[in-house]
């Protein structure tokens, strides 16, 4: 991105009357969906905004309550690229041998803090003094941090080499994935709602012995009832399984599993044996 171009938003409307942004070579999108938007994402849609459709975009990212909230999430993306230009990252050749192959290049965002890119995958790589100053609480040994989750750990480390979004998303990366790494760093334990997979460990812990829906489908032979086969703990490998009959209106499985009511749902014949 040149330096001397300023970076804004520009906003319109799609020509089927979506809200959407246009921020350098990225779009997005104000998508309608049943409990308010989502933000959709394109990238280098070279046509005027007025041009675009919902065909044009493909990337999926947080939800959005109303249209406010999608203009603070494209002014942070504006902010973010204008501290991108700020952190001058420099790009350089590299045939380093990576964990996930050979580097086909690096991201140098700081003196022995180099992101590398392979043909599948890629990550960080810390030289042993920069790893040696990572909180213990965040350090993998080795120094390599692979880019899908372990990369939180890095950006957590060293916030100085990031920008407000990256470090805005690696602060949840890191207490949706690594919770246990989180409160040591934080030193003190995740409240219920603030780490997806300290809810669902609490979650598991609080339903070990309730049956919980592994399976469902509308059932043709009881209208307005969900068919739902489900398995103590909701542990799959679990035997016997069991069928239950739900209401359609109140089946909604949530982010961990739904929880039967042994004393309110119905039990249905499974048509296979549970136990084979």
């Amino acid at each position: 991105m040149n330096a001397a171009a300023p970076i804004e938003a520009v906003y319109g409307r799609t020509a089927d009357q979506y809200l959407a942004a246009q921020v350098g070579d990225n779009a997005y999108l104000a998508l309608p969906v049943d409990d308010g938007f989502r933000l959709a994402s394109a990238w280098r849609i070279n046509r005027p905004i007025a041009e675009w459709r919902r065909a044009d975009f493909s990337g999926f990212g947080d939800a959005i309550a109303d249209e406010a909230e999608f203009r603070a999430l494209v002014a942070e993306q504006v902010e973010h690229r204008r501290e991108m230009i700020a952190l001058d990252r420099q790009h350089r050749a590299s045939d380093r041998w990576s964990p996930w192959g050979a580097s086909q290049g690096g991201s140098v965002y700081a003196e022995g803090v180099v992101f590398h890119v392979t043909a599948s995958h890629g990550g960080f790589n810390l030289d042993d003094a920069r790893n040696a100053a990572m909180p213990a609480a965040l350090r993998i040994e080795g120094g390599w941090y692979e880019e899908d989750c372990d990369w939180a750990m890095v950006a957590c480390g060293f916030p100085e080499l990031f920008t407000a979004y990256e470090r805005r998303i690696a602060e949840k990366t890191l207490r949706d994935t690594y919770p246990q790494r989180w409160e040591a760093v934080h030193g003190r334990p995740l409240a219920p709602g603030e780490s997806f997979s300290n809810d669902r460990r609490l979650f598991e812990e609080a339903h070990a012995q309730d049956w919980i829906v592994v399976s469902a489908s509308r059932s043709q032979t009881s209208p307005g009832f969900v068919e739902c086969v489900a398995a103590l703990g909701g542990k799959r490998e679990r035997r016997p399984l069991r069928g239950f009959l739900v209401p359609a209106a109140e089946y909604s499985p949530g982010p961990h599993g739904f929880v039967i009511d042994e004393a309110r749902h119905e039990t249905w014949a499974l048509p296979i044996a549970p136990d084979t």
